[in-house]
């Protein structure tokens, strides 16, 4: 595996159009192909494991537990572009599960497409994504939904590639914009963080929590 490989991460208003979207994806496959990017990453959809259920204050209504059944496993890959770790949107909130990508399933590169509300993406997106970056010391490409898909529906965007110590590295200009983010992925500084601040020698086991949780 190269020592540095180029990524993208495209962000779309995906709409009730089905050839309209893929217009616009082979558009931006050809935008990320022309760039360098050897890996292209698109928002939503996956087998997740966290049902977005939430009354947004102030907002909408969503109960995707109606139509949708959660992933039940852990998913981690091997790609010519390291140890890809599979996550997809309101997974982001839960960082247990970056925890076991991470230090469970050797996890270097965290995938999370996704499609935030207006509200919550105001509130969330950003410091979530770096704080899952931070805590894992993995990139976390991000790739988002964008702007309004309906009168009913409308998505944050704001696509983010963030580096092992939380620095965003790529993103788009406009936050609202169809379009790609690109950045490279440095496999030395993902060893460089892991080595100076080895967060994996200074975990403590499930079993400590447990032990601590029942003297208590």
């Amino acid at each position: 595996m190269s020592h540095s490989v180029r990524v993208a991460a495209a962000q779309m208003t995906s709409i009730n159009d089905l050839s309209a979207n893929f217009i616009t994806c082979s558009r931006l496959v050809k935008e990320a192909a022309t760039a360098g990017a050897k890996l292209l990453c698109f928002p939503e959809n996956f087998s997740y494991m966290h049902l977005f259920d939430v009354d947004v204050p102030g907002g909408a209504v969503y109960k995707e537990s109606s139509f949708t059944e959660p992933g039940k496993d852990v998913v981690a890959v091997d790609s010519p572009f390291g140890r890809l770790g599979l996550t997809v949107c309101y997974d982001l909130r839960f960082p247990e599960l970056y925890q076991q990508l991470r230090f469970h399933h050797g996890a270097e590169v965290l995938l999370v497409p996704a499609a935030f509300t207006t509200v919550t993406g105001a509130a969330h997106w950003e410091v979530l994504l770096r704080a899952r970056a931070i805590e894992t010391q993995c990139y976390v490409i991000a790739a988002a939904q964008a702007g309004k898909h309906s009168e009913k529906r409308e998505s944050y965007g704001d696509t983010l590639i963030i580096d092992p110590w939380g620095t965003v590295i790529g993103r788009l200009p406009d936050r609202l914009s169809t379009g790609i983010a690109v950045a490279d992925i440095e496999f030395s500084l993902i060893e460089s963080v892991r080595s100076k601040m080895p967060i994996s020698q200074h975990r403590k086991p499930v079993e400590f929590w447990r032990s601590v949780s029942a003297s208590l």
